[in-house]
């Protein structure tokens, strides 16, 4: 059994909520969808966090193809963890900073920060959430020895590069309108 073709990245929870929701439109789908912003969000929070998505097709995917044998290594293992816990406390120091709504959209029905994000994991990094989870499946692939994962992680970072492209100006533009709406009261 060959899971690798289903286990594809660039329709992972996070990535296809991410270009979804990514329409700067107070018009869009998603902002038409629902009479409640909140309730966009919840059902945004329920897809990222669903337990049968990406993490575990990932898995299977590196657990159903061969192993790297020059990975094969506690050295391998070691490092794998210590990515996998660099990019665990960006994703939860991301959430932490951001809380829900900055985490599931927020900006894009209107809620927005007092201001944009800057301190810690942001202060050292952009997109902290979006580079600490390839490095969860960075780590992970390592532990297990993984070209399949190796693989399946480029794709996620190159999935979030593409959803930087149009994330990174949104975010930009509607803190800076935010921040010029200010002045002018």
């Amino acid at each position: 059994k060959n899971n690798f073709p289903g286990a594809s990245p660039g329709c992972s929870p996070d990535f296809v909520a991410s270009a979804i929701g990514k329409v700067p439109s107070p018009n869009s789908i998603l902002s038409q969808s629902s009479a409640s912003p909140i309730g966009v969000m919840l059902a945004m929070s329920r897809c990222y966090n669903s337990p049968c998505c990406l993490s575990d097709s990932f898995t299977e995917a590196m657990k159903s193809q061969p192993k790297l044998e020059g990975l094969d290594s506690h050295w391998a293992h070691y490092s794998g963890l210590a990515i996998m816990a660099v990019g665990t406390l960006f994703v939860i120091s991301s959430f932490l900073a951001l809380g829900f709504t900055g985490t599931f959209l927020g900006d894009y029905f209107g809620i927005l920060m007092e201001a944009k994000v800057t301190c810690f994991p942001f202060s050292i990094l952009d997109n902290p959430m979006y580079w600490g989870s390839t490095a969860v499946y960075l780590g992970w692939s390592l532990m297990h020895a993984s070209p399949a994962g190796l693989l399946l992680t480029a794709v996620v970072a190159i999935s979030y590069t593409i959803a930087v492209l149009y994330e990174g100006p949104f975010t930009e533009e509607i803190y800076r309108q935010k921040q010029k709406a200010a002045k002018s009261n």
